[in-house]
């Protein structure tokens, strides 16, 4: 049956305009961003099977084109507009770090982050860098690499730094095992990129790890 066809009370739509979003399951949620289901499924069945397909939103919202379109229903136009609301996501994020909550509200540092590199299936090197105020300049993606590997090298953090004319920094990597403590290899990165900066009066104040839905900070393990 089309949802068109359901008591009011139990559409999707407006259920979350009466109560608001989080009133809403996964695929409910799944079902107001498509709209409309294939024929003999409902949008709200459509968004299970996604849900079933993928195992997770987190492995649904970094499918590639080619493994997203492997559902009926879906293709490059439904991909597209998915990418913009994430897109879309981490910028409204990017404008609460600009604006300088980079340190009171660490929690708005992690979910950008999970954005912008928890779901890569390869290891991926990131750096925040910060004004004075602790305010975000730039965000940069500077190394990639295998799935258990990314060479990081200091000098090209450090040049990046200057280019930016930061005052501190955030490091961050992704653990795309899924795991989220920090291995030997990056608490030695960490105090290598520390000693580098603090040559040219870049403080690092944290280093996250991202896995899936998880973050460890060094700050709060009073590693830094």
């Amino acid at each position: 049956m089309s949802i068109s066809n359901w008591p009011e009370d139990q559409r999707p739509r407006e259920r979350l305009i009466k109560h608001g979003p989080s009133a809403l399951s996964n695929a409910e949620l799944l079902a107001v961003f498509l709209r409309v289901g294939v024929k003999g499924k409902s949008a709200v069945e459509l968004g299970n099977d996604m849900l079933g397909h993928f195992g997770s939103l987190d492995s649904l919202f970094s499918a590639s084109l080619d493994s997203f379109s492997l559902i009926k229903g879906l293709g490059p136009a439904k991909f597209a507009q998915l990418q913009a609301v994430l897109e879309l996501a981490k910028r409204a994020l990017l404008e609460d770090l600009q604006e300088g909550v980079t340190l009171n509200s660490p929690q708005a540092v992690k979910n950008y982050l999970q954005l912008l590199i928890g779901s890569k299936p390869f290891e991926s090197f990131a750096v925040l860098f910060l004004d004075v105020k602790n305010r975000l300049i730039h965000s940069e993606e500077l190394f990639r690499g295998s799935l258990s590997h990314a060479s990081v090298y200091p000098r090209e953090v450090l040049k990046r730094a200057l280019h930016h004319n930061a005052a501190a920094v955030i490091l961050a990597h992704n653990h795309p095992s899924g795991q989220c403590e920090p291995s030997k290899a990056d608490i030695t990165l960490t105090d290598e990129l520390k000693k580098a900066l603090a040559l040219v009066e870049v403080k690092v104040l944290d280093h996250f790890i991202v896995a899936r839905n998880k973050t460890y900070s060094f700050a709060e393990h009073g590693m830094i």
